[in-house]
């Protein structure tokens, strides 16, 4: 049976059958793996494009660092007031029903985390195809012909299915294991970051030479720092990571806010750094010009052509990283869903063994599979994209009621800058929904058609 979404917040679950193994480290190196993802090395141009000047596109980051953070206190109140598995789903039965938690776990199975997956997968194989050519090679071997979704087996999809498998296993078989490789890969991947900052300023600068391109403050149009601010949120969304893994986080009202601001902290400062030596190296005029491939482009400039293949083991590192804490955090949100009786129920049991949702591991695997065989499928990540901000909004705008419909309930941590801080993210949220709905309007209506879709299958469930 369905959970009372009305119990009082201070209402918590005695026990659980998933192992409280993660301390902050390891929940703020979900939220680095996951946000950090390739938006950082096309998103900075795009930004360069909408403003125009260097100073004003450092300060366009600083204000979306600012909003994710803000968000990021948000959610760790939420947190600290129900440290259950499933991030938002949790916070928004509660707060708006079941239908409202529903759709947000919909949207991330059907194509938030899944989607994310597969398209990190594939972008992983074309990396790996610079190794070895074969490997990012989209010729069919064959197909197998299912009705309206037919699946094409090529050698760059077997290659883009082998971290998905591997992952997948890994993070079934525990926490232990799990936490291990997450920890390692996000290391790895935010100090590769910082190494290419720091030894780019030191090659940018050579005996301690002016910058290449000055950075002054210029006045911008207020409308080009709010169309800015959609792609820089995309690039900063994952800041709410290691809520997904509350119940299984050692002491989560302390630990869980804890990982969110560290993790969201060093994401901006990595970010700003970044396109601080983009802006050093190639200026705003030449950053807004490029047609891709920046990173390529920066460590060319920087450091020769050879360091294109040092990059590109950068890259596969980093994608691995995301797929990896994708794979750790997705399931939880559909475990947290199977126990309310709205997704398979033999996803709300644990394995007895290695305490992990073993079931909802594999679903998120297997729809994963069928989205990188299935190439016009991955474009539900682009239709649904705005989703992650759109439920982010609504998430945040839950505390609001919570603290209205529970004002006594004990919170062991409290958001700062309440109620200006959650008050401006929603409002920041809802005019970059609105902007994307003016500005991309078929697709985002296909989105919200895809979005709205998950309604009958929830009375499905409920039914049932």
């Amino acid at each position: 049976m369905p959970r009372d979404v009305h119990a009082p917040a201070t209402a918590t679950r005695s026990s659980s059958p998933l192992d409280r193994r993660l301390g902050p480290i390891d929940a703020a190196a979900i939220v680095v793996s996951n946000v950090i993802g390739g938006g950082i090395f096309f998103v900075p141009i795009i930004v360069a494009q909408m403003v125009g000047t260097s100073g004003a596109i450092l300060w366009v980051w600083l204000i979306g660092g600012a909003l994710a953070f803000a968000g990021a206190m948000a959610y760790a109140e939420l947190s600290a007031l129900r440290p259950r598995a499933g991030g938002e789903y949790v916070y928004l039965r509660e707060a708006f029903g079941p239908l409202a938690a529903f759709l947000t776990g919909w949207t991330s199975f059907v194509a938030g985390f899944s989607g994310a997956i597969a398209a990190s997968a594939l972008a992983l194989a074309d990396y790996v195809g610079r190794f070895i050519p074969a490997a990012a090679d989209a010729t069919p071997i064959f197909t197998v012909p299912l009705p309206f979704i037919p699946l094409i087996v090529s050698r760059k999809a077997l290659v883009a299915l082998v971290p998905i498998a591997v992952l997948s296993f890994i993070h079934i078989r525990g926490l232990g294991p799990g936490r291990i490789v997450q920890n390692i890969l996000a290391a790895l991947k935010a100090g590769a970051l910082a190494l290419i900052v720091a030894f780019g300023f030191m090659m940018a600068f050579p005996g301690g030479g002016e910058p290449a391109a000055q950075s002054g403050v210029v006045f911008v149009k207020l409308s080009g720092i709010l169309l800015a601010l959609v792609p820089i949120m995309f690039t900063y969304s994952g800041w709410n990571a290691a809520v997904y893994v509350s119940e299984e986080v050692r002491n989560p009202e302390r630990n869980v806010p804890l990982a969110l601001g560290l993790g969201t902290l060093t994401v901006i400062v990595l970010y700003v750094a970044l396109n601080a030596l983009y802006l050093h190296v190639l200026g705003a005029a030449q950053l807004a010009a490029l047609p891709g491939r920046l990173l390529d482009v920066v460590g060319e400039r920087l450091f020769g052509v050879a360091a294109a293949n040092a990059i590109g083991v950068f890259a596969i590192v980093s994608l691995s990283a995301s797929i990896s804490a994708m794979t750790l955090a997705g399931p939880r949100v559909y475990y947290a869903m199977a126990q309310d009786g709205l997704f398979l129920d033999a996803a709300s049991r644990v394995h007895p063994r290695f305490h992990t949702p073993a079931v909802s591991i594999i679903a998120q695997s297997l729809w994963t599979v069928v989205l990188v065989l299935c190439g016009t499928l991955s474009q539900l990540v682009s239709y649904t994209g705005f989703a992650v901000i759109l439920f982010a909004g609504i998430s945040v705008a839950s505390l609001f009621v919570l603290r209205r419909r529970h004002p006594d309930a004990p919170r062991p941590f409290r958001a700062w800058g309440y109620p200006w801080a959650p008050a401006i993210f929603v409002l920041a949220c809802a005019a970059m929904v609105v902007n994307e709905m003016i500005r991309n309007g078929a697709t985002a209506l296909t989105g919200v058609a895809i979005i709205a879709a998950g309604i009958p299958v929830y009375f499905v469930f409920r039914r049932r």
